[in-house]
C-alpha cells in the first residue's frame, strides 16, 4: 500500500515523497532469513508512520470525517457461462461458505449476493451452507439483493418474464429471509430496457446498480449516480460504480478511481466499490478486507485517498443518497433505455435456444389464462400452481445473462434445450387438463362434434386457417374461415371455389405476381422488387430496392465471438441470390412461390413467399416462412427490406413498450445502434403510412436510412464452437399500414406469434367463461396481457407466505403506445372487491365497482402504465 501511494499520488505531492522515505525505511528495516519475522514486524511499525495504528483491528473504521467510498463484498457467480449449471451449484456452496468463514474473523465485513435460484440451489444441495447464510443475514453482516429470480437479460424477455423475475425473486427472499429486497442488482447484464424502472418500483424497489455500461466501446457513459425514467414516467435511483467493475481486488488504484473517474461529483461525491472474485465465483478473501484497512488508515493518516469505510449495506448507501435527493440534492436525470453499446450479436446468438424462449412466454401466457378460467369454472379442478412453477422458474433461469443472449459453452444449451423439452411437455398436459375441465372433448375421442378455434388473445380474430385436424367434417375443405371473439370461435370450412382477386401466375419467366384484394406483389429473382398498396395506391418498395434479400456478412469480432458484432461488419456486406423461383401454392384462398438462394457450398435457404385471401378485418400481409440449412464459419446472415418511407426515427417494440431509435448516423451515440434489439416487430412510418416487419423469433434488427434489417441467423465459434449450425425455420411478415404506427401493429404482432388453434366441439357455456373477464370501450391500445390466479389464494398458494381467504384473479393491462388510456374492466364473476395492486399482488388502493353483474370498474392508465388489478371473489 505504501508503494502503490508513492506510484499512484501526484510526484509533486509530499504524501508521495512522504510514501517513498517510509517505503525505503522498511525495506531498510528487512532482512531477508532467520531474521526475517523480526524484522517483518519492524518494516510493520514503521509503515504506521504512514497508514496508522489501527488497521490491524475494525477501530479503523471508527475515526472522525464521513466517508466517500462504501466498498461492500460481493461474488458474482454466473449462473452458467463456461460451466453448466449444475457446476454453478457448486460454486456457490463455496463462495458462500468462504464469506460466512470471512464473516467470523472481521466483524466488519459486509457482503452482497443475488439470484433466489443460486439461494434456491444451496438450500436444496447444502442445507447447512444455507443455515449459516440465514444465521448472518439475520445478523445483517450477508445481503440478499436484487429481487430477481437471476441476474438476467432484459433485451430479450418479454415484460411479462420481467415480471415474473421480480414476482418469484422477491417471494422467495421474503420467504426464507423475511425481507424484499430494496436494490435491483444486474452488474453484468447487457443493456437495461426502458421499462425497468417503472417495474423496479411496482416490485418495491427503488434503486437500480450496473457497472456494464462502462464497457461501451464508443461513447462513454456521462452519469455515475442519476436518476433513471422510464416510458411512463416512473424513476429509480441508479448508480454505476466509478472503479467501473464488479470485482474489484480493493487495490489502491480501485479506491483512487473511485474518485478520479466519478462523473457525478457536481451532485454527490459518493461511491460504492464492489469488490471480490468474480464471474467464476470466489468472493472476497481475507486480502481483500486487509488492504481495505490500510487504506482507510492512510486516508486518516495522510489523506488524499478517498476516505473507505466497509460495514454498511449496499441499501445503506442507497438510502443515503435518497435522503441527499429529498434534501436538495438535485441529480441529473436519463431517460428511456440504457443501451449497451457492446455484445449486439447476443440478440442473434444461439436461434433455436430464443425461438423456445418466445415459445415458452406464450404457451405460459396461455396456460395460466386456461387453468385460471378452469380453477374457477370447476369445483373438482384444482388450478395446477406447483406445475406452472415448474414451468416458469426453468424459463426464467434460462434467460439468465448469459444463457438466453447466447454466450455460453454448448452444455448449457444442451441442458437448457432439456429444460424447455420439459416446460413444453408440462404445458401441452396442463393445457390439456385445463381444456377438459371447460369442455372441450378430446381430439383423439372421434367425436363427431363440430370443430371450434380457440382465441386466447383478448381481441376479436377474423382469419383464414389451414384445416390440419383429421375430423374436420368436411374432408374435401383445406381452409376454413375463423371468426370471433376472446374464447370460442366459428370454424367455417370454405368451398373450392377460386376468388378472382387472389391469384399467383409468372407474368414473364422468372417474375411472379402475387395478388389479393389489397396487395399486388412482384417476386423477380427470388426477391420481391414491387409491393403495391392497392387501397392506399403507393408502392411500399424503394425504386429499385430489393425486398426479402438476403445479406450476408463478415462476422470477425475484435474481442467476444458469440457477444460482439462490430460496425465494421457492415462494410462487408454480399447480396445472396435465388436460384430458383417456382410456384408453390395456387388454392383458393392462399398462393405462394417458393425459392431456393444458395449460400455457400454447404448452406441453403428455402423462402415460401405468400399472400392470404382477406377476410373482414384482418391486416393484409405478406408472409414469408423460410428454411435454412447453416453450415458457416463467423457469419451473420440478414434479410433487407428498403421501403418507400422516411423518418429520422424507427420504432421497436420492446417490454410493455415502444423503444424509438435513429436511423442515421448523425452522432457516435446514433451511430452505436447500428444493431438494436426488438421483440415481435420493428416498424418505420411516416404520417399517413408506414410498414412493420413482424417476426416468430428474432431480436436482432437495424434500421438505416429506409432500409430495415432483420438479423437471422450468426455463426460465431467461441464459447460454442457448434453455435448456430444445423437446420433453421424462420418466420417473419412484411406488413403495410395506413396511417402511422398503432394498435393495429400490436396486435398482428401478437396475433403471429399466437397462430390459431382448431379444438374439438365444447360446451356452449364455455364461451362465457372465455369472456368472464374483459376490456369494453376501451382505447384500442390497451392489451389485456395476463389473466392469473392471485399467488396468495388459499387454494392456489404452495410457499410459507400469508395466504388470502377465497379465490381472487390477477389482470395485467397496459398501454402499448404511449397515450393516456381509458376503458372499462368488466366481468361475470362475482366479484366483492377490486384492487389495484403492484407485481407482487399487494393492493395498493380499492376500486368503486359498478353493477352487479356484469361487475364494472373504471381504468385510466397513463402512457406506457403497466397496470395489475386483483379481483377478489
Amino acid at each position: 500500500m505504501v508503494i502503490d501511494a508513492a506510484r499512484e499520488f501526484p510526484s509533486d505531492s509530499w504524501q508521495a515523497h512522504k510514501a517513498l522515505i517510509v517505503g525505503n525505511a522498511m525495506m531498510d528495516a528487512f532482512i531477508e532469513g532467520n531474521g526475517s519475522q523480526e524484522s517483518i514486524i519492524k518494516a510493520r511499525k514503521i509503515a504506521q508512520e504512514y497508514i496508522g495504528t489501527k488497521v490491524d483491528s475494525p477501530d479503523v473504521y471508527k475515526t472522525k470525517g464521513e466517508p466517500i467510498v462504501f466498498a461492500t463484498g460481493h461474488c458474482h457467480i454466473d449462473t452458467c457461462w463456461l460451466w453448466p449449471f449444475a457446476e454453478t451449484k457448486r460454486k456457490v456452496a463455496r463462495s458462500w461458505s468462504t464469506q460466512c468463514d470471512l464473516m467470523e474473523r472481521y466483524p466488519e465485513f459486509h457482503f452482497t449476493c443475488s439470484s433466489a435460484q443460486q439461494f434456491k440451489w444451496l438450500e436444496e444441495g447444502y442445507p447447512y451452507a444455507f443455515d449459516r447464510v440465514k444465521t448472518w443475514v439475520k445478523k445483517g453482516s450477508f445481503q440478499p439483493i436484487g429481487g430477481s429470480w437471476v441476474e438476467h437479460d432484459t433485451n430479450l424477455p418479454s415484460g411479462e418474464s420481467l415480471v415474473r423475475q421480480f414476482l418469484y425473486g422477491q417471494r422467495y427472499f421474503e420467504s426464507r429471509f423475511g425481507n424484499r429486497c430494496t436494490t435491483f442488482w444486474l452488474p453484468d447484464t447487457f443493456g437495461y430496457s426502458s421499462q425497468i424502472p417503472q417495474l423496479c418500483r411496482l416490485a418495491g424497489m427503488t434503486r437500480f446498480f450496473t457497472q456494464k455500461l462502462s464497457w461501451n466501446n464508443i461513447n462513454n457513459f456521462p452519469h455515475t449516480t442519476f436518476n433513471w425514467v422510464a416510458l411512463d414516467g416512473s424513476q429509480v435511483i441508479c448508480h454505476m460504480p466509478p472503479s467501473e467493475t464488479y470485482t474489484a481486488e480493493a487495490h489502491f488504484g480501485d479506491v483512487k478511481r473511485s474518485i478520479t473517474q466519478h462523473k457525478s461529483m457536481d451532485q454527490d461525491n459518493t461511491s460504492l466499490l464492489v469488490f471480490g472474485k468474480g464471474d467464476g465465483g470466489g468472493g472476497p478473501t481475507f486480502e481483500h478486507i486487509e488492504k481495505l484497512r490500510r487504506q482507510r488508515g492512510m486516508s486518516d493518516t495522510v489523506g488524499l485517498l478517498p476516505r473507505v469505510t466497509i460495514g454498511g449495506s449496499v441499501d445503506d448507501f442507497f438510502a443515503t443518497l435518497e435522503k441527499k435527493a429529498v434534501e436538495g440534492t438535485k441529480f441529473v436525470t436519463w431517460y428511456g433505455e440504457l443501451y449497451f453499446e457492446l455484445h449486439r450479436g447476443t440478440y442473434t446468438t444461439q436461434s433455436n435456444n430464443k425461438r423456445n424462449n418466445r415459445k415458452g412466454e406464450f404457451l405460459l401466457r396461455e396456460v395460466e389464462l386456461l387453468a385460471t378460467l378452469a380453477s374457477l369454472r370447476s369445483s373438482s379442478y384444482k388450478y395446477p400452481k406447483k406445475e406452472i412453477d415448474n414451468m416458469w422458474e426453468p424459463v426464467l433461469l434460462c434467460q439468465f445473462h448469459d444463457c438466453l443472449p447466447g454466450s455460453a459453452i454448448r452444455l448449457c444449451y444442451d441442458e437448457s434445450d432439456a429444460f424447455y423439452a420439459e416446460v413444453f411437455r408440462i404445458g401441452a398436459k396442463v393445457r390439456n387438463e385445463a381444456m377438459k375441465a371447460l369442455g372441450f372433448e378430446n381430439k383423439e375421442s372421434g367425436s363427431d362434434g363440430k370443430l371450434v378455434a380457440l382465441n386466447t388473445l383478448p381481441w376479436p380474430r377474423s382469419e383464414i386457417v389451414r384445416m390440419e385436424n383429421p375430423g374436420a367434417s368436411s374432408s374435401s375443405s383445406q381452409y376454413a374461415l375463423v371468426s370471433g371473439g376472446t374464447g370460442v370461435m366459428k370454424v367455417e370450412p370454405l368451398s373450392s371455389t377460386q376468388s378472382a382477386s387472389l391469384y399467383v401466375k409468372e407474368i414473364e419467366t422468372g417474375v411472379f405476381e402475387l395478388r389479393n384484394d389489397s396487395l399486388v406483389l412482384k417476386v423477380e429473382k427470388g426477391v420481391i422488387t414491387s409491393l403495391f398498396d392497392v387501397k392506399a395506391k403507393r408502392e411500399v418498395i424503394a425504386k429499385g430496392g430489393k425486398a426479402n434479400q438476403f445479406v450476408i456478412f463478415d462476422d470477425k469480432p475484435l474481442y467476444w465471438q458469440a457477444w460482439d458484432v462490430e460496425v465494421y461488419h457492415l462494410d462487408s456486406r454480399k447480396e445472396l441470390t435465388s436460384t430458383e423461383t417456382k410456384i408453390a401454392e395456387q388454392s383458393p384462398y392462399r398462393v405462394s412461390v417458393v425459392t431456393q438462394t444458395k449460400i455457400s457450398d454447404k448452406s441453403w435457404a428455402k423462402t415460401t413467399i405468400s399472400l392470404s385471401a382477406e377476410t373482414k378485418d384482418s391486416m393484409p400481409m405478406v408472409e414469408m416462412d423460410c428454411e435454412v440449412e447453416w453450415q458457416e464459419t463467423m457469419k451473420f446472415l440478414k434479410v433487407e427490406f428498403p421501403v418507400d418511407i422516411r423518418n429520422t426515427e424507427a420504432s421497436y417494440e420492446s417490454q410493455f413498450g415502444i423503444t424509438r431509435r435513429p436511423t442515421h448516423y448523425n452522432t457516435t451515440w446514433d451511430m452505436a445502434k447500428f444493431e438494436v434489439c426488438c421483440h415481435k416487430w420493428a416498424d418505420l412510418s411516416e404520417s399517413g403510412y408506414g410498414v412493420s416487419i413482424l417476426n416468430d423469433s428474432k431480436y436482432g434488427f437495424a434500421t438505416a436510412g429506409n432500409l430495415m434489417r432483420l438479423s437471422l441467423i450468426r455463426a460465431s465459434k467461441a464459447p460454442d464452437d457448434t453455435a448456430d449450425i444445423g437446420h433453421h425455420r424462420i418466420r417473419y411478415a412484411i406488413l403495410p399500414h395506413s396511417g402511422p404506427l398503432d394498435y393495429r401493429t400490436v396486435r398482428a404482432g401478437y396475433n403471429f406469434n399466437h397462430p390459431l388453434a382448431i379444438e374439438s366441439a365444447c360446451g356452449p357455456e364455455t364461451l362465457q367463461d372465455f369472456q368472464a373477464v374483459r376490456l369494453v370501450d376501451a382505447t384500442p391500445a390497451l392489451v389485456l396481457d395476463t389473466v392469473k390466479r392471485g399467488q396468495d389464494d388459499e387454494d392456489v398458494s404452495n410457499d410459507n407466505l400469508p395466504r388470502r381467504k377465497g379465490k381472487s384473479v390477477i389482470v395485467r393491462i397496459f398501454d402499448s403506445m404511449g397515450g393516456r388510456s381509458t376503458g372499462v374492466l368488466e366481468t361475470d364473476l362475482k366479484v366483492q372487491k377490486m384492487f389495484k395492486c403492484n407485481l407482487l399482488e399487494d393492493d395498493l388502493e380499492e376500486l368503486p365497482i359498478e353493477g352487479s353483474g356484469p361487475w364494472r370498474v373504471n381504468i385510466v392508465l397513463r402512457a406506457f402504465e403497466v397496470a395489475t388489478y386483483r379481483l377478489q371473489l
